[in-house]
């Protein structure tokens, strides 16, 4: 079977981070590139997933847990504390678990 040189041009930095992870795999950095075309082969296409992330994910995630969160404090009646009110509540708590472990 008769090969031939393939050149690609990519900058040093991902050249020497890629070297890095395939030396840690035991692998050199042409062998890699050649497991990366026979898998291509093999399955027709990339050999990964070829999606795009969802742009806006954590900040849904952020306001869906925000909005469980007011829905709670509303649930719970300390939607309309205040810091200082907050403040002394954990206090208080923190004071009552004290009392209760040095006691037990």
């Amino acid at each position: 079977m008769s090969t031939s040189v393939m050149q690609v041009r990519i900058d040093d930095e991902l050249k020497s981070k890629a070297a890095a992870v395939y030396d840690d795999l035991g692998l050199d950095l042409p062998t890699a590139i050649r497991m990366f075309l026979k898998r291509s082969v093999a399955v027709g296409g990339v050999p990964f997933s070829m999606t795009l992330p969802k742009q806006d994910y954590r900040a849904d995630r952020a306001v869906r847990a925000m909005r469980a969160i007011s829905d709670e404090a509303q649930r719970n009646g300390t939607a309309e504390m205040t810091l200082d009110e907050i403040n002394a509540e954990i206090a208080a708590s923190r004071t009552e678990r004290r009392k209760n472990g040095a006691g037990s």
